[in-house]
């Protein structure tokens, strides 16, 4: 139910060297690197606050070790010629050498995540961003990065238990109320079929940001999935009355769900004012739900309005089979001649028993 969500991938390399100040700092290791002095860009990086301020962790001394910055900047080279396969052999060899501390363990593996990803191994990638996390070398933007794209590649493999398991340790520490990590919350609890508790992070974060669709759709999906129709219909009407719902599957969820209500009125209206907007395309499955409105009129013997929407419906069917219904009324109805031509018509598209057709046609 969730947006696909993008990865995350770190900052350059942070060579450690004690003697020197941060500004002297950032411009070697930018020479190291072959980037020369350093850019307003960079410098204005340096006085970034913190992403998450209130972070529980005490954000470490991220610093490479002088014994393995060349590996590090090599296995950086690497990423930046998209030599993905390069990257994951280069990471493992510095996570095994014994001159390699908490940050370059850390640096390197979540640098393989990464490339597993873009290899679409996310298996893989699991195993090195859980890795980044362990080494716990990173600074604490970097490092909760890492357990961000942890919890992704464990939501879009399914894994959903992992999943719950690192966004809530992510959530708890960095104490975070972002509006899509609460809502990538709530996917993953969806994925576990906790529809209720799923709902319940979606209607508070629609209520604070009343003009996300993306909100409101999977809000709608989790309350649907608990069987919460009514409220379901709610927010959808909400949305409707704001002009929100400008795509076919987003007016099609509101007057199914008002024909599931049997709110047959409010759902016809819906698909007319879709239609006459432009909104709902002809088709094999507007024809379908016009037939639903048909049959709901035949059954409440309002056979004109039965008639009109098996007309509608006819024409754009994947078969004959309204047009066999549209005879079937327009005969009961006692036009016999209009009966004959929407038979003809089923028999012409295709139906599964051509003799009811035949019958209403030798009348």
């Amino acid at each position: 139910m969730t947006a696909a969500l993008g990865l995350i991938t770190l900052a350059p390399l942070v060579h450690a060297d004690p003697q020197s100040s941060a500004r002297e700092e950032r411009a070697k290791r930018q020479a190291e690197l072959g980037h020369g002095k350093v850019t307003k860009a960079e410098a204005e990086a340096e006085k970034k606050p913190p992403m998450y301020p209130n972070a529980t962790r005490q954000s470490p001394e991220a610093k490479a070790s002088p014994k393995t910055i060349k590996s590090l900047q090599a296995m950086q080279e690497l990423y930046e010629k998209d030599d993905w396969a390069g990257v994951i052999s280069k990471a493992d060899e510095l996570g095994g050498m014994a001159s390699a501390n908490a940050y370059d363990k850390a640096f390197a593996y979540s640098m393989a995540g990464n490339a597993a990803a873009n290899m679409n191994d996310q298996a893989k990638a699991a195993t090195y961003f859980g890795k980044a996390v362990d080494a716990n070398g990173l600074d604490n933007d970097s490092h909760y990065a890492t357990m961000y794209n942890l919890a992704i590649i464990q939501y879009g493999e399914e894994k959903y238990a992992d999943a719950l398991a690192t966004i809530d340790r992510f959530l708890a520490e960095t104490k975070s109320g972002k509006a899509d990590q609460l809502a990538f919350r709530a996917g993953v609890l969806a994925g576990l079929n906790r529809n209720d508790e799923a709902a319940a992070i979606y209607k508070d974060l629609i209520n604070k940001n009343p003009t996300d669709k993306r909100l409101l759709m999977n809000g709608v999906a989790a309350l649907q999935g608990a069987e919460k129709f009514d409220d379901a219909n709610k927010l959808l009407e909400q949305a409707y009355q704001r002009g929100m719902l400008t795509e076919p599957r987003e007016l099609r969820a509101l007057y199914i769900g008002y024909m599931n209500a049997q709110r047959w009125t409010e759902a016809q209206k819906v698909v007319d004012d879709g239609v006459a907007k432009g909104i709902l395309q002809p088709g094999p499955e507007l024809a379908r739900d016009y037939q639903i409105l048909a049959q709901t009129a035949y059954a409440n013997d309002n056979m004109p309005l039965a008639i009109a929407m098996y007309k509608r419906a006819a024409p754009m069917a994947a078969d004959g089979e309204a047009y066999l219904n549209l005879a079937k009324v327009l005969d009961m109805d006692g036009k016999k001649a209009e009966a004959k031509a929407a038979a003809k018509s089923a028999l012409d598209k295709g139906i599964k028993k051509p003799e009811d057709a035949k019958r209403i046609l030798a009348r």
